[in-house]
């Protein structure tokens, strides 16, 4: 080996081993700085990687994400099985083959951490959307808490006389599934009259063909990051799918906390013209609100409980039924994963996080009772 290759491959070396380090200081080196990050990453650099990433894979009826998932656990089987049988024939080069299978880890590691970093994860950085919406973010208090539910209620009732429902007296989506996947965008198009960061052309979301994998694991939907596609669980009640549909769909378009994502898609569902949407994001918003409402004050809780119609009951129970159905072991290790995933991204509160889409909902309510 010549000193020119010698010196390429020092290089390449110190390159890999900087990947993590460099990775790390800009996500956390940004974190004080979210006028930079919304300005020339979430509004620019950023999202014209999430957009010609998403209209690449986006010409596939099917989610990529799904084969990559498959073909990176046969990739890592083989791995492994490769290693063990290595080391059985190495005898006394076992420390030189260990050294080499971690070496491999820690280079495929590396490159998939900076991929994530720079592709997506810097919109953790980005101005809150409180702001970005310019909402009064004082304290909230449970008054207003109670104000939100009241109305969440009346408006969940009047959305459920126009869904259709089933033999069970369950709601279903008349237009179909498929339909609510092409059908998404328009709410995020009337959004973006009023918010212009939600402008843009991304892929259509995907229904996963593996839906039930995603169940075992307590997740409606998922957004790859590597792939640009917003990833729904199908196999869920109906009328969950178009809110989560909404949901993913906001990381798409680079909102990436948990509670932001879910606020969004409320307001997505709201705008769309099909009123599946409306309902899906109301029964949501509903849910995330009663169950605030729960902690805070049982007495308060159970006096408005009493004001949910019988068709909207059924639904609810109809999801409690579905997902209890799934829980395990599975479950609860995925729920601990993801709880680590949030913290290592600054959601400090972990899972906790998504209930703080109700102070939004609160946000909100206020802006509109100034507005009106």
């Amino acid at each position: 080996m010549n000193l020119k290759m010698k010196r390429s491959g020092i290089w390449k070396r110190i390159i890999v081993i900087m990947l993590i380090p460099i990775g790390l200081l800009l996500f956390y080196g940004t974190a004080h700085t979210p006028e930079l990050i919304e300005k020339y990453y979430s509004n620019l650099l950023g999202k014209k990687i999430i957009q010609l990433l998403s209209a690449i894979t986006g010409l596939l009826p099917v989610s990529l994400m799904e084969f990559l998932v498959i073909g990176l656990i046969l990739y890592i089987l083989y791995n492994i099985s490769t290693f063990v049988y290595r080391l059985t024939k190495a005898k006394g080069r076992r420390k030189q083959v260990v050294a080499g299978f971690f070496k491999k880890v820690f280079v495929f590691v590396s490159i998939i951490y900076i991929i994530f970093i720079v592709g997506w994860a810097l919109n953790y950085n980005r101005y809150p959307f409180s702001r970005i919406a310019s909402y009064n973010t004082g304290n909230v208090n449970i008054d207003e808490l109670v104000e939100v539910c009241d109305k969440l209620i009346g408006q969940t009732n009047e959305l459920r006389l126009e869904v259709r429902e089933d033999e069970k007296g369950i709601m279903f989506l008349e237009k179909g599934k498929d339909k609510a996947l092409s059908t998404a965008y328009q709410g995020y198009e009337e959004l973006a009259k009023t918010y212009p960061e939600f402008i843009g052309d991304y892929g259509r979301p995907k229904g996963l063909l593996f839906s039930k994998v995603l169940s075992l694991q307590g997740l409606g939907g998922i957004y790859c990051p590597f792939t640009g596609e917003a990833n729904v669980n199908m196999d869920m009640p109906d009328s969950s799918i178009p809110f989560v549909i909404c949901h993913e769909m906001a990381h798409q378009r680079g909102f990436a906390r948990e509670d932001e994502a879910n606020f969004i898609g409320y307001l997505a569902s709201m705008e769309n013209p099909d009123v599946d949407f409306k309902y899906s994001g109301s029964i949501s918003a509903l849910n995330y609100a009663m169950n605030a409402l729960y902690e805070k004050d049982r007495e308060k809780f159970n006096s408005l409980r009493g004001k949910f119609s019988q068709e909207v009951n059924r639904d609810l129970k109809a999801r409690n039924v579905y997902w209890k159905s799934y829980e395990g072991v599975v479950n609860k290790v995925s729920d601990a994963a993801n709880d680590a995933y949030l913290k290592v991204n600054r959601q400090k509160d972990g899972n906790e996080s998504y209930g703080r889409m109700v102070d939004l909902l609160i946000y909100h309510n206020r802006q509109s009772k100034l507005l009106n």
